[in-house]
């Protein structure tokens, strides 16, 4: 990591020193931005959250995003905690809901397994 012009700068100063994030995000969990009327960030966000915020337009996972910043993934997910809880980023879980079966078909195959099971 490295600022325009500056060399290096370290985790703990885009952080603001904390070490870890406030929630739990995995780096799977799908980031998105919220359009809060094109309203945007306030002009008190860092260049960081600023290209975060961007970039989750197009919702992308905690670990694309640190390799789209070269971020650190614990940066990026301190990061996008503050977002979120700011209300300009919200999560979506990769995972596809599924209609599960109803109770019927679930007792149609336990007798039918019974029934296999004892012959």
């Amino acid at each position: 990591m490295s600022g325009p012009g500056r060399g290096p700068v370290r985790p703990y100063v885009l952080t603001g020193g904390r070490a870890r994030p406030r929630h739990r995000l995995s780096v799977e969990t799908l980031l998105e931005t919220v359009d809060a009327g094109g309203a945007g960030l306030p002009v008190t966000a860092g260049r960081h959250e600023q290209m975060l915020w961007r970039l989750c337009r197009h919702r992308l996972s905690v670990a694309e995003t640190a390799a789209h910043l070269d971020l650190p993934v614990s940066v990026v997910t301190i990061l996008a905690c503050d977002l979120i809880e700011a209300g300009h980023l919200t999560t979506r879980s990769q995972a596809p809901q599924v209609e599960l079966p109803d109770l019927d078909t679930l007792q149609e195959v336990l007798d039918g397994l019974r029934r296999r099971l004892s012959a």
